[in-house]
C-alpha cells in the first residue's frame, strides 16, 4: 500500500491541497477552492470540503493517509480584524512583591491594527491567605466576566517555577465553563509583564480557534483517516488539534512559514534567502545550513514571548499596482489589483485603444494607481507582472508568464504620460520593486552574517518569477525558482515536521539544567506528535539574557526515506563542496564519511603585505542528499568513536579554546555520527558539552564513529 502526505493551506483568497507520495515526495494530486471566509462556521467549511475533494476525485484511500495537517491564517486574520474574545487577567501574589505584580499583570487594551483593540478586564487575588483563595478567585472571575470577559488568564510572578496557583486559576474557570489558559503555558521565561501579555493574547484566541480545530478534527475522523489532524505552527513544524486548543498562539503567522519549510523539505537549499510572491505581498527569510531563522514576534509593537521563524513581509508582488504622481513613478504598491478588483494587463489582452487612468483602489486612497481603460470602458491594472513580461524578465513557460504585447499596450499609455518609452517605464517600475525588496534581502544577510558567496535567491510562490530573476541580475546573485513554486506553501504544510522549544530563564546553567530542559523539550514534541526515536535536539544558551533553550524535531511517523530521488556520486559531492568554497577540486579533500555526513576540508591561501603567507581552512558537510549541512571557516576537527570521544575532544579544545582575562572560551561546535547533526554552537562550557553529547549517544555502541567540528564564532 502507498502511503499518502496530505497538506491544506487555508489563504486569504484560496484553500489549496496537495497529496504527495510519501516514499517518492511526488506530488499526487492537488484540488484548489475558494477560502470560506463568510460560511457560518469559518473556513473550516472549506477544509472539510477539499478535503473531501482531493480523496473521492483521485482515489486515495483513507488507509493510505499517513499524514495530515492544514496551515491556516486564522489566528493572523482574527488578530488584524479584531475577531478576538474580550480576555479576563488574574493577577496572583502575595507579600512584599504583590503590587508589582497586581501592576505588571494589568497589560491594558492591547492594539492589534488600526482601530483595533484585544479587549482586557483585569483583577488581583491575594494569595497569602490560602483557606480563602479558592472563593476569592471564583468571585473575581464572577466579576470579570460581568465585564464582558469571556476567556480567563492566569498570571503570577514566578509561575513559570510554581504554577499551582496559575493552574487552580484556570481549574476553577472551566468548572464555570470558562475557557483559560496561563502564562506557564506559554512561556517559561521570566518577565511577567511580557508572558501575560503572550499569555492574553493566546486566551484571546483560544475560542474561536477551539471551534475550527474541533469541526476539522471531526471531518477528518469521519474521513476515517488513521493518522491525527496536525496544524502548522509559526514556527515551521507542526502540532496536534489538541495542542491548538491549548496554545493557539503558536499559529500566528503560520501560513508565511509553510512556504520556506517548503523549500527546504523539497530544495536542496544549504544558505540563502527564500522569497515566496503572490499577487500582493511578498515574504521573505533566511535560510542557513539548511535552517530557517528563527526571532521572537510582536504585535502592536510589543514583545512576545512567541518564537516565529523570521519572515519579513513587504508589500511588493506581481499584483502590485503601479502609483503614479506629477508626471512620474513614485512606487510599488502596497495596492494591489487584487484589491482593486481588476484583471492584470497582462492577462487581459484586447484592450482596444487604451488610455491611462489613475484611480483609488480603496475608498480613503488617493487616485494615483494606473490602470489602462479600453474604448469599451474594460479597464486593467497596470502591475508588476506586467512590466517584468514586458522587459522579457519572466522565464518562458512560467505561470505567472502572460501576454507580452497586451502588456506593451497598456504600458504604453503610462510612458506617453511620463514622457518615456513602454519599456523605460516598465523598468523604472522593476527598479523600485526590486531596490525595496533588495533592502529586506541585504538586511537578513546582514542579521545572520550569511556568507555572500554562498547566497542564493529561490523563488516560490506564483509570483516567484516576476520578481526573483530580476532581483537575482541586479544583485548579481544566482536564483532559481523551486520546483512546483505557485503550490510551495501547501507542499510545506504536507512536508512539515513536529517542532518544539522550552525555554527558562537559567544563570550560569548546568549539565542537570541542560539534561533537564532536553527532556522537556522532547516530551513537548511527543505530546505534539512525534515519535521519540525521530527527534532530535539542539541546546542554546544565551548568555547575555541568561536563557537556556532546547529545540526538539521530529516526524510523526517513521519516514521511509524518498529512494526514488537520485543520489549523488562522491564526484559530485566534492564538486559540490569545491564550487561553495571558490576552490579547484584538487585543493578539497573529504577528512570524513559517517552515516549520512561527507564531510569536506578546503585550504586557503593568502599573503599577507605580499610576503606572509597565510591559510584557513573552508569546512563543508554534506549530506548524502547533497545538501550542504554546514559551511563554516573551520580551526579544528576530531574524527574519533564514541569510546575514544573524550580524549579527542581533550586535544581538539585545547587546540581551539581561546583565554582572556575571565577564563576560556570554548569555540562553536558541531557533532555528526549515523543520521544525526548535533549543534552544539550555543553552548558555553565543556560539562554543557560532555552532558549533552552523552545524553546523545547514550545506548549507541562503543566503536560508532562520530566527528567534532570546531569552527569560527
Amino acid at each position: 500500500m502507498r502511503r499518502v502526505r496530505i497538506g491544506i493551506d487555508v489563504g486569504g483568497t484560496f484553500t489549496d491541497a496537495v497529496a504527495i507520495d510519501d516514499e517518492t515526495y511526488e506530488i499526487i494530486a492537488q484540488e484548489k477552492r475558494p477560502t470560506t471566509h463568510e460560511a457560518k462556521e469559518g473556513v473550516a467549511v472549506g477544509i472539510i470540503e477539499i478535503l473531501h475533494d482531493i480523496l473521492t476525485k483521485n482515489n486515495i484511500s483513507p488507509d493510505e493517509v499517513v499524514f495530515i495537517a492544514h496551515g491556516t491564517t486564522q489566528a493572523t486574520n482574527a488578530l488584524l480584524e479584531g475577531d478576538v474574545a474580550k480576555a479576563g487577567i488574574i493577577g496572583i501574589g502575595h507579600g512584599f512583591f504583590a503590587d508589582r505584580v497586581k501592576s505588571d499583570t494589568d497589560v491594558g487594551d492591547i492594539p492589534l491594527a488600526p482601530g483595533k483593540l484585544l479587549r482586557t478586564a483585569h483583577a488581583f487575588v491575594e494569595t497569602e491567605n490560602a483557606e480563602s483563595v479558592r472563593e476569592e478567585i471564583a468571585r473575581r472571575i464572577d466579576e470579570l466576566a460581568e465585564q464582558g470577559a469571556a476567556v480567563m488568564v492566569a498570571s503570577e510572578s514566578f509561575g513559570v517555577d510554581h504554577p499551582e496557583a496559575e493552574k487552580l486559576v484556570m481549574e476553577i474557570a472551566r468548572e464555570k465553563g470558562f475557557p483559560a489558559t496561563g502564562g506557564h503555558e506559554v512561556s517559561h521565561l521570566y518577565g511577567l509583564r511580557v508572558r501575560t501579555r503572550t499569555a492574553v493574547i493566546n486566551g484571546s484566541l483560544i475560542p474561536r480557534m477551539m471551534e475550527t480545530a474541533d469541526m476539522t478534527e471531526a471531518c477528518v475522523k469521519r474521513s476515517e483517516i488513521g493518522a491525527p489532524l496536525m496544524i502548522m505552527r509559526c514556527d515551521g513544524g507542526v502540532m496536534t488539534a489538541d495542542e491548538v486548543r491549548r496554545r493557539p498562539i503558536l499559529t500566528m503567522l503560520s501560513g508565511l512559514a509553510a512556504g520556506v519549510a517548503g523549500a527546504l523539505m523539497y530544495e536542496k537549499m544549504s544558505n540563502g534567502i527564500f522569497l515566496e510572491a503572490g499577487g500582493t505581498s511578498a515574504d521573505i527569510s533566511a535560510v542557513r545550513d539548511g535552517r530557517v531563522m528563527v526571532r521572537y514576534g510582536e504585535l502592536g509593537g510589543h514583545k512576545m514571548y512567541l518564537r516565529s521563524l523570521d519572515v519579513r513581509t513587504l508589500g511588493v508582488a506581481g499584483g502590485s499596482m503601479i502609483r503614479v504622481e506629477n508626471g512620474r513613478i513614485t512606487d510599488v504598491g502596497p495596492r494591489s489589483a487584487h484589491i482593486a478588483g481588476l484583471p492584470y494587463e497582462v492577462f487581459e489582452p484586447g484592450l482596444n485603444n487604451p488610455k491611462l487612468v489613475l484611480l483609488s483602489p480603496c475608498r480613503d486612497d488617493e487616485p494615483v494607481f494606473a490602470a489602462a481603460e479600453g474604448s469599451d470602458g474594460r479597464r486593467a491594472a497596470l502591475t508588476l507582472a506586467g512590466a517584468a513580461n514586458l522587459l522579457g524578465s519572466v522565464p518562458d513557460g512560467d505561470y505567472s508568464s502572460g501576454d507580452r504585447e497586451a502588456a506593451r499596450a497598456a504600458w504604453q499609455t503610462l510612458g506617453a504620460a511620463i514622457g518615456v518609452s513602454a519599456e523605460e517605464a516598465a523598468r523604472q517600475t522593476m527598479d523600485i520593486a526590486a531596490s525595496k525588496v533588495r533592502a529586506i534581502v541585504e538586511a537578513l544577510i546582514r542579521d545572520y552574517e550569511l556568507p555572500k558567496e554562498a547566497v542564493v535567491l529561490a523563488g516560490g510562490g506564483g509570483s516567484a518569477g516576476v520578481i526573483v530573476p530580476y532581483l537575482g541580475r541586479v544583485m548579481g546573485v544566482p536564483w532559481r525558482e523551486v520546483k512546483n513554486a505557485p503550490i510551495i506553501s501547501t507542499i510545506g504544510v504536507a512536508m512539515a515536521m513536529v517542532r518544539e522549544s522550552a525555554e527558562r530563564t537559567v544563570v550560569q546553567p548546568t549539565g542537570d539544567d541542560v539534561r533537564s530542559i532536553r527532556r522537556e523539550a522532547i516530551e513537548r514534541a511527543m505530546q505534539s506528535g512525534a515519535r521519540e526515536e525521530t527527534i532530535e535536539v539542539s541546546i542554546e544558551v544565551d548568555q547575555k539574557a541568561n536563557i537556556l533553550r532546547a529545540v526538539a524535531m521530529g516526524a510523526t511517523e517513521i519516514r521511509q526515506g524518498a529512494k526514488s530521488l537520485e543520489i549523488p556520486l562522491e564526484k559530485e559531492l566534492l564538486n559540490t563542496a569545491a564550487e561553495s568554497m571558490g576552490l579547484p577540486a584538487e585543493q578539497v579533500q573529504e577528512i570524513a564519511c559517517l552515516g549520512r555526513w561527507h564531510i569536506f576540508d578546503g585550504v586557503r591561501k593568502r599573503k599577507s603585505f605580499g610576503i606572509f603567507e597565510n591559510q584557513s581552512h573552508a569546512v563543508r558537510v554534506i549530506d548524502r542528499d547533497g545538501v550542504i549541512r554546514l559551511q563554516r571557516e573551520g580551526i579544528g576537527a576530531a574524527v574519533s568513536t564514541k569510546g575514544k570521544l573524550k580524549e579527542s575532544l581533550d586535544i581538539l579544545l585545547e587546540e581551539t579554546t581561546e583565554y582572556s582575562t575571565v577564563g576560556g572560551q570554548i569555540p562553536p561546535m558541531f557533532a555528526y555520527y549515523g543520521e544525526k547533526q548535533l549543534d552544539l554552537s550555543g553552548l558555553v562550557s565543556r560539562e554543557q558539552v560532555d552532558e549533552v553529547l552523552a545524553m546523545e549517544m547514550d545506548g549507541r555502541e562503543e566503536n560508532e564513529p562520530v566527528a567534532v567540528l570546531a569552527v569560527v564564532q
